[in-house]
Formats: C-alpha cells, sequence, structure tokens
C-alpha cells in the first residue's frame, strides 16, 4: 500500500466506536514491545470511567485511518481540550501568550495518553503515508474546528522529525529511567555503583523496611480491598500535589478486570495493616511506576516503593528499563538516568507559531546541556 489507495480518516468520538481487536492491532502489534497505555483497554478505560470526556475537558476525538476494503489500517489517539491539565508538557504560557494578544488558544487538539507521561508511539501506522494522512488530518480537522494548535506529546523522537516538513515544531523535555544493563540481581546493580552511594542504597533501604513487610501484589492477588486501600493512597497524593485528582474508582476497577496480569502492586504492612502503596504496569520492554501513596509516615519508604523495588521487580521481568513517571531529580541519586522526551507541536497562528519557534529553539540547548551536566551527578562509578 502506498497510502494513497482510496484511504479515508475518520474521527470517532470514543473507543468504544472502534472494534478492541481493531483498535488492538494498530497500537500492540505482534512485533512490537506491548505498551499497555496505548492498548484498547486502557484508553477506553479511561473514557468508560468518566476520566477522559468532554465534560472533563478531555473529548476523544480520535482519528482512524481505513483502507479500500474498509479495514483500520491506522489511528491516532487525540481529544479536544480546553485546558492544559493533566499533560505534563507545560504550555501554559504559550496559552496566555495567546490570550494577552488577544487570541484563543483553547480548545486545541491533544494526541496523547490522557494523564500519562510515559513516551510511546502516539501515531499508530505501519505505512508512512498513512502516518503523515493522519497527522495532516489532525491539521485539517484543527482548522475546521477553531482549534489553535495540535500537540503530540511524549512522542517518539523519530516521529518527531518526520512531522516537521508538516510544521510540527519539536520540543525536548527531561525524565529519569532506570536502565537494565543485564544485572542479575540488585546486588548486581549496586556493585556498579560508587562505593559511598552503595552504601546510602543499603542504609535507605534496611531503614525503609523497619518493622514492615513489604508484599508484592499482581494479578487474582490483587483483591478489591487492596484497589480500595490504593484507590485512597492516590486521592491522599493527587489532593495535595495537583488538588484534584485525575482518576476515579470506577477507573482503577476497570483497570483491575482488564488489565490486572498488567498491574503490580507494591504494598508496605505495618503489623499486617497497609500504610503504603505504588502502582506499576508491565510492558514489553519497561516497567512503568505509576502512582503511590501512604497513610504513615515511614523514612524512605517512598523511594523503596516506587525505586527499589520497581528496580528488583525489573531485574527479574527481564526488563530492559524503568519508567518512574515526570520529573524528580532525587531519581538520580537512586540510579535513574537522565532520558530526553520529545513533543511535536503544530500552532495555527504564524505570530504564535514564529515565538515559540524562538522559545524552542532557546529551550532545546538548554535542556540538553542540563542533561549532560546531571549525568555527572549519576551515582555510577565514573571511568578512568
Amino acid at each position: 500500500m502506498d497510502g494513497t489507495d482510496a484511504l479515508t480518516v475518520a474521527v470517532i468520538g470514543g473507543l468504544d466506536m472502534i472494534e478492541r481487536a481493531a483498535w488492538d492491532a494498530l497500537a500492540n502489534p505482534a512485533d512490537r514491545p506491548y505498551d499497555p497505555f496505548l492498548s484498547w483497554d486502557f484508553l477506553q478505560a479511561l473514557e468508560e470511567s468518566g476520566c477522559a470526556i468532554g465534560m472533563r475537558g478531555w473529548r476523544p476525538a480520535h482519528l482512524v485511518a481505513r483502507d479500500g476494503a474498509g479495514a483500520a489500517v491506522g489511528a491516532m489517539p487525540l481529544y479536544a481540550k480546553d485546558h492544559s491539565y493533566g499533560e505534563y508538557v507545560f504550555d501554559h504560557g504559550w496559552a496566555d501568550a495567546m490570550h494577552r494578544a488577544g487570541g484563543r488558544y483553547y480548545p486545541k487538539l491533544q494526541c496523547a495518553v490522557p494523564f500519562t507521561p510515559v513516551p510511546g508511539r502516539r501515531i499508530l501506522a505501519r505505512d508512512a503515508a498513512v502516518e503523515q494522512a493522519l497527522a495532516q488530518a489532525a491539521i485539517g480537522l484543527a482548522q475546521r474546528a477553531g482549534a489553535s494548535s495540535v500537540h503530540a506529546t511524549f512522542a517518539d523522537g523519530a516521529l518527531c522529525e518526520r512531522l516537521a516538513p508538516l510544521g510540527y515544531l519539536t520540543r525536548v523535555g527531561l525524565q529519569y529511567h532506570w536502565f537494565n544493563r543485564g544485572y542479575a540481581s540488585f546486588a548486581d546493580f549496586l556493585a556498579d555503583l560508587s562505593s559511598q552511594k552503595r552504601k546510602t542504597i543499603r542504609r535507605e533501604r534496611e531503614r525503609a523496611k523497619e518493622g514492615l513487610a513489604i508484599r508484592r501484589l499482581r494479578g487474582d492477588d490483587i483483591k478489591p480491598e487492596h484497589w480500595d486501600f490504593f484507590f485512597h493512597c492516590y486521592m491522599d497524593t493527587g489532593s495535595r500535589k495537583w488538588g484534584s485528582p485525575y482518576l476515579n474508582r470506577k477507573f482503577f476497577a476497570l483497570l483491575g478486570e482488564r488489565m490486572a496480569n498488567r498491574c503490580v502492586l507494591f504494598v508496605a504492612e505495618a503489623d499486617g495493616t497497609p500504610i503504603a502503596s505504588a502502582l506499576n504496569l508491565i510492558g514489553g520492554n519497561a516497567l512503568y511506576g505509576r502512582y503511590w501513596g501512604r497513610t504513615a509516615e515511614a523514612p524512605f519508604l517512598h523511594f523503596e516503593l516506587c525505586y527499589y523495588q520497581a528496580i528488583d521487580l525489573a531485574i527479574e521481568l527481564g526488563l530492559p528499563r524503568v519508567e518512574a513517571g515526570a520529573q524528580g531529580e532525587h531519581k538520580l541519586a537512586r540510579g535513574y538516568v537522565p532520558a530526553p522526551t520529545y513533543s511535536a507541536h503544530w500552532i495555527a497562528h504564524p505570530g504564535l507559531r514564529n515565538a515559540v519557534r524562538r522559545y524552542l529553539e532557546a529551550e532545546t540547548p538548554a535542556m540538553v546541556d542540563e542533561a549532560e551536566s546531571l549525568m555527572d551527578h549519576t551515582p555510577f562509578k565514573k571511568a578512568d
């Protein structure tokens, strides 16, 4: 197929308007590492639970490309948004600039996994012509709908390069990921660190576990009461950090029903009573740390549940890396290193587009310099 054989692109207002198997064949083909966040089960759960819907400022407007026979050959998870919350690639300054100039920044179109700062594929197509058709269709939809812009966030860097000829601007960000260098155990990982950092991590793990039992739950081992406690923790953390948590209990119920085999809960207990919990999702080539919370204070427990337990599990499963969410320079001392992230931005207004281009021309080298500087502060042994 060359992408021109009677290809059509349509907008669907929800994942329930496309068959699960058809979406998943595009999102997670057999020859690619499995991405739980692109699956129909995950994305549709966000919609069915009422988390990613129009009333919450995430109106589904997914693009689906079909060939002449009507088969789905490409897709783009897309949302019409009237705010910039739940994205983790911050464009509030761009919105403010547009408003000060007398224009409207919202609505905008967001190609993303809602509330999830995890890098991955964003345009789900094998054929280059189909990919370009979907990216162009997103621009066309923005123009028809009066949207100011199209944003593909936490995208693959190569995709951003391919979208540049269509007018998409590339933005570089930074996260902290842990990479598995073929370790057989946590002790092997520690052996890669400097002596002082090795001692620090051992001490943190010992202190975190004092008087506590840490359980690892997966699949059918995760009971409704475990989800209830985790959700309580999530709401506590989210209320303190964001004011209004994005996800509800129904979403986690659907996640447990549909994707329990991909979910891992680390639960810390004191005398049989849970006091903290952290959720991870298992992908084909990464372990993804998502949310955590606690009902009682314990030293270094956050590091133990969110970082060290994740490293343990990734080594056990032979996964190449751990992604523990956005931001957090404190991850650096725990063996997580700077990793670039990318996003692509098409902006309709020429003045704002040029201003953003100039901003990115200054921001990008600064981000690269920051990543290089941070690498000097990793806990790994320095080469002679």
